[in-house]
């Protein structure tokens, strides 16, 4: 008989694996189109241990999309942290983050924005959910900003959020990693006006 200490851990790798599957197939293919059977039938496990795990579909998405934030604002901590010390590399390293993210063979846009569309309802918690990872990375981009000696440090993360997402979608659209590019030379000029 196992311990309930493997028991435990048994458990928490069947809610690692749905949850890595899910993510798969929520990135892959949407949402809403990926019914629990076939969610089930990929990660080879029961309903019951969906519902071991997750009240409903909306909590599993709601819980890939917090991992997902988590793991998405730790790679990219990690990219403003191997630019150095100068704020202003810090800053742009964001965009040469996103130009690695579009050039890598899993790339099909971004997961925030598709359940943002998804689930365009504001109450909604897989909206809230998504919503709440574009908030968290405006205040890394904030803090950057002030770091960076800009005037008005909100506003230019709201311009630099706008460029992020408009590069994202640009990049999904083309196939092109082009946009990164673009978004950074053009978040330079807007940190230097912001900084004059």
């Amino acid at each position: 008989m196992s311990s309930p200490a493997a028991a435990t851990e048994s458990a928490s790798a069947k809610r690692a694996h749905l949850m890595a599957t899910a993510q798969r197939l929520f990135y892959r293919d949407g949402y809403r189109i990926v019914g629990i059977d076939t969610l089930l039938a990929e990660a080879c496990v029961a309903k019951m241990t969906l519902y071991n795990h997750f009240a409903s579909k909306d909590e599993l998405i709601v819980a890939v999309i917090e991992k997902h934030d988590a793991d998405v604002r730790a790679a990219l901590a990690a990219a403003v942290e191997a630019a150095g010390r100068s704020p202003t590399r810090r800053l742009l390293a964001v965009f040469d983050w996103l130009g690695a993210w579009f050039e890598s063979a899993d790339f099909k846009g971004c997961g925030f924005i598709r359940a943002l569309s998804e689930y365009p309802d504001p109450a909604h918690p897989v909206h809230q959910a998504a919503w709440r990872h574009k908030q968290a990375v405006n205040e890394v981009l904030k803090q950057l900003a002030m770091d960076a000696g800009a005037r008005h440090p909100a506003e230019l993360a709201n311009a630099l959020s706008l460029l992020m997402d408009g590069a994202i979608l640009s990049a999904h659209a083309t196939g092109s990693s082009a946009s990164a590019a673009t978004a950074k030379a053009t978040a330079a000029t807007l940190l230097k006006q912001a900084t004059a």
